[in-house]
C-alpha cells in the first residue's frame, strides 16, 4: 500500500464513502483540480493521484514503452483502484484522462459506476470527411518537431492554444509551467502518445454511464468531437457549457462544479 501511494502520490480526502477518483490530463497533476475537488468532500471519499512521471509520483517507475500506449495509463488507474479494493467509483477524467478511464472502465467495469469526461477526444488527428478531430496529422508532426528543438518554446505555443480565455494571462502561465516541470523526454513520449491515440473504436464498448463536458471554443476538443463520443458512447449525456477554452476546471471552476454535481443529482 505504501508503494502505490508514493509511486502516484495518491491523495485521499472526504468524509464520504463513495470514491470520486480525478485525473489530471497531459502535462498536468493533481494540483489543476485543487478549485474543484474540495468542493466534493463533504459527500464523497476524494482520491487524486499524479501519473508516473507527473506531479510527485516516483519518476523512477517511468517505463516508456508501457507508456507508449494509453492502456499503460489505464493499468496504473486499476492499480490504484486495485490496492484500496475502490468499487463504484465515479472517475472524473479531463482529457486524455477521459479516455483513460474508458479503457480501464472497460476492462474492469465492477470498479466503476460513472465517467465523467472533460474535454474528451477519442482521436485528435482528422479523418475525413467521416471524422474531424481538429488537427492536421502534418500540422500536429510540425508541433512535435518543434516540441523536440525547443521544448520551452513549444510550451509557450501550446499553453495559450490550450487555454483560451486570453484576458487572464494567468492560466496560459500557470498551465505552461506545469508542461515545463515535466521532464521533456516523458512529456514527449506522452504527448505522442496522446495526440496520436485513436480510441473511436473503443467507445461503443463503454460499461458505465457517462457525462460529457463540452467546452465551447475548444480547440483540443472542439464541439464536433464532443458530439461523435456522444453519438457512438452508449449510456453517455452531454453537457455544454459556457466556459471557453478546455481547461474549465481552472478557468471556470463553479461552473464545472456546478454540471458534476448536477449530472450527480440527476442520474441517481
Amino acid at each position: 500500500m505504501t508503494n502505490i501511494l508514493k509511486k502516484y502520490h495518491v491523495s485521499i480526502l472526504g468524509e464520504g464513502s463513495q470514491v470520486m477518483m480525478f485525473a489530471a490530463g497531459f502535462g498536468c497533476d493533481q494540483r489543476m483540480w485543487r478549485l474543484v475537488a474540495p468542493h466534493f468532500e463533504k459527500d464523497y471519499k476524494v482520491v487524486l493521484f499524479d501519473y508516473v512521471g507527473a506531479g510527485h509520483s516516483d519518476i523512477s517507475q517511468y517505463h516508456s514503452e508501457k507508456y507508449s500506449s494509453l492502456d499503460g495509463y489505464a493499468e496504473d488507474v486499476l492499480e490504484i483502484l486495485d490496492a484500496f479494493d475502490f468499487t463504484k467509483v465515479i472517475f472524473v477524467g479531463h482529457s486524455v484522462s477521459s479516455m483513460i478511464g474508458l479503457l480501464a472502465s472497460i476492462q474492469r467495469p465492477e470498479r466503476f459506476e460513472k465517467l465523467i469526461m472533460v474535454g474528451p477526444s477519442p482521436c485528435y488527428i482528422n479523418d475525413m470527411p467521416t471524422y474531424f478531430g481538429g488537427f492536421d496529422r502534418v500540422a500536429l508532426e510540425g508541433l512535435f518537431d518543434l516540441m523536440d528543438k525547443n521544448y520551452i518554446g513549444w510550451a509557450n505555443e501550446l499553453a495559450p492554444v490550450i487555454m483560451k480565455n486570453l484576458e487572464r494571462p494567468e492560466l496560459a502561465e500557470e498551465l505552461e509551467e506545469s508542461f515545463c516541470s515535466t521532464d521533456p523526454v516523458i512529456a514527449n513520449n506522452f504527448a505522442r502518445t496522446t495526440f496520436f491515440s485513436d480510441n473511436r473504436k473503443d467507445l461503443p464498448n463503454a460499461k458505465v454511464p457517462s457525462l460529457i463536458m463540452q467546452c465551447a471554443e475548444d480547440s483540443i476538443a472542439p464541439r464536433e468531437v464532443g458530439e461523435y463520443v456522444l453519438r457512438n458512447m452508449p449510456q453517455s449525456t452531454i453537457s455544454y457549457m459556457n466556459a471557453t477554452g478546455h481547461c474549465p476546471h481552472l478557468s471556470h471552476p463553479t461552473e464545472t462544479i456546478t454540471v458534476i454535481k448536477d449530472y450527480l443529482t440527476s442520474s441517481k
